[in-house]
């Protein structure tokens, strides 16, 4: 299967950008799906392929050919829209490219619609068991054979990668940085760049380096340093006045130690220096330049200092102004002190206590005030040791400025002196060989270059020649087809017309009849109009044939009958049933195909169990693709008898139906008489000598010998019928054993049938609860509508309605279990409600009910009724209901036993009624 990751170009301004997307190829439409991920279930878009063409651009063999450009690709659209798509890789690119045009060319050359069509010809897969899988062979194509072989020639075969398929799905999406990551790293990018155009000289960001008794080495300024002097650039901007003619930059370098380096040798500094452009500043220029940035840098420095100095000033003031205040606090208490102590005899206790407790303020206030004095004190310290230091470090850095003209003199006499030393002659030749080593090294790579420019050419060349070739056979295949469909059209028009002419000719002749009923020309039209709906198709006039659609086939893709062969009366109303469907099949509107969203579903849980989940759930209700149903239906029934079949040995199917063949089973009698009668309307089941009715007898027999308290109940046959359809033996021996043991109640077929009395009985309270207004329909005509739902219940509708609906119950009834009966019985009646409440009479009605069900065509709207109307629909209510019903039918059979044996003494003792024998006497 054609999917994997890819990157879509979307969006739009400084967001436009490439987004990983999750691409799945649908063959039944040829469209190319894109999610967000393998877990989506909707899809963002899709791109039509059948009416695409490809392209993609050769980049240069450069150092580019491995970037983005080198794997992208455009689908471009009928209406003019290009798509750029880009894979990991090359390969993967060309691989992608191969396949979409393989799958277009397939598509395009099996444009029939009853091919293409899913209820004729499904697409085969490998998950398809049973014996409608046996039946549907690929459609064979009819292909343009020097076509094929200009293809084949011009075809670049390519292998995909582990990001193309579905192991794909199991793989974490390649990373793309986003649009605004990408804008905002671009703008880092040109912040540097303008940072880095203030340094004098030219733009190249050259190491100089300089040799003395330590080794310096001037280093690139790293990030955080530019992000430093981007700081120190906007302090600088409050700086006075006197401040700002100092330089016109931070200092962006740092000098580091190198603990050793080989030297490089004072030539190759000398060659270096020759290399520069004039345009170059010298080194007594670059190194003031650096001593005017480390000046600036100190200036900063001490300005800072400065600024805390005064904030420390206007502390030490706001401190004075409080010790004065707390000095004038302590004077003022001395003084009532001195006044108070006079007049303290007699004075009470808590009075004193108050006074010492303010004389032990004024003595902590007098504390913190020496407290600040020497705070003062250290400060004005600090200021001085400051300035100190600053003075250090201007003597410093003129003793720096010193040595580096010094080393700048030194450097420009030694290489005065090499020059000379130097001859013409040698400077000539070792010029000429260096350039000319250069020019070799240069014309070598241009020719690789070249190469491998002009193998991409070929491959690209290639591509175009074969996507030139195939659209131009499409494009007269297309020509070809219109032709065709034209004269079919031609000659639909004028059947059509003959068809009308008939049926205008029938209406005139009911309205206004001219003639008696014998002899009316309305006899004689519709009998003409019966026989050619009914006619066969034959051969003998092939130009008609070859014109006419077939609309209709013998056998639908489950093998069931689509008209019969043997009333004319059911045939017609067959034939019309199946024309119907196929043009509701045909007039579905185009939505997102279900089967496109279970193959991604089932792509994202290749490398991990499938678990229950809602997303699951809502994917099987809308019915379960053709492809996919066979796994689906397995995983199901393993899901619900995974305890019983862990309990069971090795081959235990085969023990048990070895057992029911060697020894005598009293179910086989019935069984073999059951076989023919289980589905005689289906290809599989019609002959003693087809394929289905040997496995349908293993499985009935091996169940018989598992359970034999069943043993064998009419309506097994059925269901095990209908699961042979999509699985082996032993899964179907397995599914009979989910529906007999874990779906259905204990007694539902046994030879009672107590839990099937009892499900009626719970249908009956859900119908007067759900369809109040029918419910009393049917009491008010005394009708008995589960004379026609007891068989709905017991082999789950098989043989009631339409085999596409039929298929889409069972999806839902295999995963969720009895519950989904009770909302499709519902929902068959909800569905012709109408219809019912329009009858008047019981015998109408109950005419009615034996055959509406097959008269109810469209899935899609019955499934919303199930699943959407009926709601809430809890699994307790059933159950509780089934509880309470239980008790009452067993009661009821214990009555009616008890009457049966009061019958038998009776007959026994009366000797008019001892003849009288019942039907199960007769068969002991």
């Amino acid at each position: 299967k054609l999917c994997g990751y890819l990157q879509k170009l979307s969006g739009k301004g400084p967001l436009r950008g490439f987004r990983s997307r999750w691409f799945v190829f649908d063959p039944r439409r040829c469209y190319l799906y894109y999610f967000k991920g393998p877990q989506e279930a909707l899809p963002i878009g899709h791109l039509d392929i059948a009416s695409a063409c490809f392209s993609y651009h050769q980049p240069e063999a450069t150092a580019a050919a491995a970037g983005d450009e080198a794997a992208a690709f455009e689908v471009h659209s009928p209406n003019g829209a290009v798509t750029v798509l880009k894979a990991a890789t090359r390969q993967d690119m060309t691989y992608w490219l191969q396949e979409l045009q393989q799958k277009r060319w397939e598509y395009c050359n099996n444009l029939d619609a009853a091919k293409r069509d899913s209820r004729t010809s499904p697409t085969p897969s490998d998950f398809s068991k049973g014996l409608v899988a046996k039946d549907n062979p690929g459609s064979i194509l009819s292909q343009n054979a020097s076509a094929e072989r200009a293809r084949n020639i011009l075809a670049v075969e390519t292998s995909p990668t582990d990001l193309v398929g579905e192991q794909a799905a199991s793989q974490p999406a390649p990373v793309q940085p986003s649009a605004i990551n990408f804008s905002l790293k671009q703008w880092s990018t040109e912040i540097k760049n303008s940072m880095s155009s203030l340094r004098k000289g030219n733009n190249e960001n050259r190491k100089s380096v300089f040799y003395t008794t330590e080794e310096w080495e001037l280093l690139d300024p790293t990030p955080k340093d530019l992000e430093d002097s981007m700081a120190l650039e906007e302090k600088r901007k409050h700086l006075a006045e006197g401040s700002k003619g100092l330089t016109s930059s931070a200092f962006l370098f740092d000098f580091g130690r190198v603990p050793h380096k080989t030297r490089r040798p004072l030539k190759d500094m000398i060659g270096s220096s020759k290399g520069r452009n004039s345009s170059e500043s010298s080194p007594t220029e670059w190194c003031s330049g650096n001593g005017n940035r480390l000046v600036s840098e100190l200036q900063l420095k001490y300005q800072s200092q400065q600024e805390e100095l005064e904030t420390l000033k206007k502390d030490l003031l706001s401190q004075k102004e409080l010790v004065r205040l707390l000095q004038q606090t302590v004077r003022s208490s001395q003084y009532d002190k001195y006044f108070a102590s006079r007049l303290c005899e007699g004075v009470p206790k808590d009075k004193l206590e108050l006074l010492n407790q303010k004389d032990d303020q004024i003595l902590g206030l007098n504390n913190q005030l020496e407290k600040l004095n020497l705070e003062k004190d250290s400060l004005q310290q600090e200021v001085k040791n400051l300035k100190c230091k600053v003075g250090e470090l201007n003597e410093q850095l003129g003793m720096l400025m010193e040595t580096i003209q010094a080393k700048d003199e030194v450097i420009m006499k030694l290489s005065r002196q090499l020059s000379e030393c130097e001859g013409n002659t040698s400077a000539q030749s070792g010029a000429v060989n260096s350039s000319m080593a250069t020019c070799t090294n240069k014309e070598l790579q241009e020719l690789d270059r070249l190469k491998d420019n002009l193998q991409g050419y070929k491959t690209q060349n290639k591509f175009l020649n074969k996507e030139i070739l195939e659209l131009s056979a499409l494009r007269r295949n297309a020509e070809a087809r219109e032709r065709e469909w034209q004269a079919k059209y031609t000659s639909l028009e004028a059947k059509l017309c003959q068809i009308e002419s008939k049926y205008l000719i029938l209406l005139q002749e009911m309205k206004t009849p001219v003639c008696s009923e014998e002899q009316s020309p309305a006899r004689e039209v519709i009998t003409q109009l019966l026989e050619d709906a009914l006619k066969a198709e034959t051969s003998e006039q092939p130009e008609q044939a070859f014109f006419k659609p077939h609309l209709v086939s013998e056998y639908d893709i489950y093998g069931f009958q689509t008209v019969p062969e043997d009333d004319d009366e059911e045939k017609l109303v067959a034939k019309s049933r199946a024309l119907d469907l196929r043009s509701l099949s045909l007039s579905e509107n185009r939505e997102i195909s279900t089967g496109v969203k279970w193959e991604n579903y089932l792509a994202s849980t290749m490398n991990r169990e499938m678990m229950r989940c809602v997303e699951l759930k809502n994917l099987i209700r809308s019915g379960i693709p053709h492809d996919h149903r066979s796994k689906m239906w397995k995983w199901c029934v393993n899901l619900h008898v995974k305890k019983f079949k862990d309990s069971t040995v090795p081959g235990y199917f085969q023990t048990l139906l070895q057992n029911a063949l060697e020894k005598q089973n009293p179910a086989s009698k019935q069984i073999e008489l059951d076989l023919l009668r289980t589905l005689p309307n289906n290809k599989h089941y019609s002959s003693p000598t087809s394929e289905g009715i040997q496995k349908l007898r293993n499985v009935l027999l091996a169940f018989s010998w598992r359970n034999p308290d069943i043993g064998y109940c009419q309506g097994l046959n059925r269901l095990v019928a209908i699961a042979l359809l999509y699985l082996e033996q032993e899964d179907a021996f397995w599914c009979l054993v989910t529906i007999v043991e874990v779906f259905m109640p204990r007694d539902y077929y046994t030879k009672t049938l107590l839990g099937s009395q009892v499900d009626q009985r719970v249908f009956k309270d859900l119908m007067s609860e759900k369809l109040p207004r029918l419910h009393a329909h049917f009491e008010q005509y005394k009708v008995d509508y589960t004379l026609i739902t007891f068989n709905w219940f017991l082999v789950v509708f098989v043989d009631s309605v339409v085999s596409d609906i039929l298929f889409k119950i069972w999806d839902s009834f295999l995963y969720e279990g009895p519950k989904v009966i009770f909302r499709f019985a519902l929902a068959l009646f909800k569905y012709k409600e109408e219809e019912i409440l329009k009858l008047q009479d019981s015998m109408s009605i109950f005419k009615y009910l034996r055959y509406f069900t097959r008269t109810i065509l469209d899935a899609r709207k019955l499934i919303g009724i199930a699943f959407g109307d009926l709601n809430p629909f809890p699994l307790r209510q059933i159950r509780n209901r089934r509880t309470y019903h239980l008790e009452k039918v067993r009661l009821e059979l214990t009555e009616l036993e008890a009457i049966r044996e009061d019958f038998l003494r009776e007959r026994d003792t009366c000797v008019e009624k001892r003849d009288l024998i019942s039907d199960d006497e007769e068969d002991n």
